[in-house]
């Protein structure tokens, strides 16, 4: 329409058809077919006319019965796939595939998802989030543990990316062992501070703590943390009374992924380890350590992108979980008389 409509202004100021055709850069049969137009019908005859194209195969009732008959459970399998559904509805698998693209269903994903059954849940997102969006003058920091970080080798080396093709390695392995990494975001710069150690015991992580508030020595610092045993247990709450500065915030149940430290072991799993390979655990130890302090030269900040809808649909569909699903007190079990009489 906006190109037709040009051909007419062209016009309207008087230029012919091949001025108008080199201007625009288009046929001089194009433009005068416009301008024919348009003298004949106005506005109008610049639109498309009606077209008559092939009438379709199938009608209505046919595309709602193949979108109604995939959304059941299929008999004997898991889900529907093109082909069985298309020979259960009698149809070609062309004409059911068409289909379910046109009406956006698709059979073959499945996508996980986690309700929380944290009564408190919509007042701790609101609170970390609100730290994420508008946050304090002091520190923000994201603490969390990744453990069970595997030094594995392969059995015969590995074979180097060349062109056409990629890096190549066996499927067997050897386990060195293991390490954990005990890790601190803060928010603002997107600086980590980490430890690696060989557990995560509660001594580990109150010693790591000591050392995120010596990063920190001369503000309040405001901590992000999620619901493990350590973070909550009473060593912890003595060690919060010995470090008034300090304050703990923790994420609902099952929804670790308000930390954004999860962003950071993203991209060391990502980044790093995907494609590694140490012998031993110290050369794993060394590993962390360099892309450690290779990450530190230039880090940069995350940032929050889920907004007020997204949050809202979060909440409100929590809550409609929990009143559905209201949670049952725990019955003991009763113990068994093993006596024999």
């Amino acid at each position: 329409m906006a190109l037709r409509s040009r051909i007419v202004r062209a016009a309207a100021d008087g230029s012919s058809h091949q001025q108008i055709a080199a201007a625009l850069k288009i046929p001089a049969i194009t433009a005068g077919k416009w301008r024919r137009s348009f003298a004949v019908d106005g506005i109008e005859g610049l639109r498309d006319g009606p077209r008559s194209g092939r009438p379709p195969k199938h009608d209505s009732p046919v595309r709602q019965r193949v979108q109604r008959r995939v959304c059941q459970q299929a008999e004997a399998q898991s889900r529907w796939g093109v082909r069985t559904l298309a020979a259960e509805l009698g149809l070609a698998a062309s004409t059911v595939h068409a289909m379910l693209v046109a009406a956006k269903l698709q059979p073959h994903l499945i996508r996980t998802f986690t309700f929380r059954p944290d009564p408190d849940f919509e007042a701790k997102l609101l609170d970390i989030v609100g730290l994420y969006l508008n946050p304090p003058e002091n520190a923000l920091v994201c603490v969390d543990e990744k453990p069970s970080i595997q030094a594995l080798d392969r059995t015969p080396p590995l074979l180097p990316l060349r062109a056409k093709k990629p890096r190549s390695w066996t499927n067997e392995y050897v386990r060195h062992g293991r390490q954990t990494l005990l890790a601190a975001l803060e928010i603002a710069t997107g600086k980590v501070v980490a430890h690696e150690r060989d557990r995560r015991t509660t001594v580990d992580f109150l010693s790591f703590m000591d050392d995120v508030v010596k990063s920190y020595p001369s503000c309040q610092l405001q901590v992000v943390l999620d619901n493990l045993n350590i973070h909550k247990n009473e060593a912890a709450k003595q060690w919060l009374l010995r470090h008034a500065r300090v304050h703990f915030h923790f994420t609902p149940t099952h929804a670790s992924w308000m930390s954004m430290i999860e962003c950071f072991f993203s991209l060391l799993t990502r980044q790093a380890r995907t494609q590694s390979v140490q012998r031993s655990k110290k050369d794993l130890k060394d590993f962390l350590l360099r892309y450690l302090k290779k990450y530190s030269e230039n880090p940069t900040p995350f940032t929050w992108t889920k907004g007020p809808d997204q949050l809202q649909r979060i909440i409100e569909a929590t809550k409609e979980y929990q009143a559905a699903h209201p949670k049952q007190p725990k019955q003991r079990k009763a113990k068994k008389d093993h006596q024999k009489n």
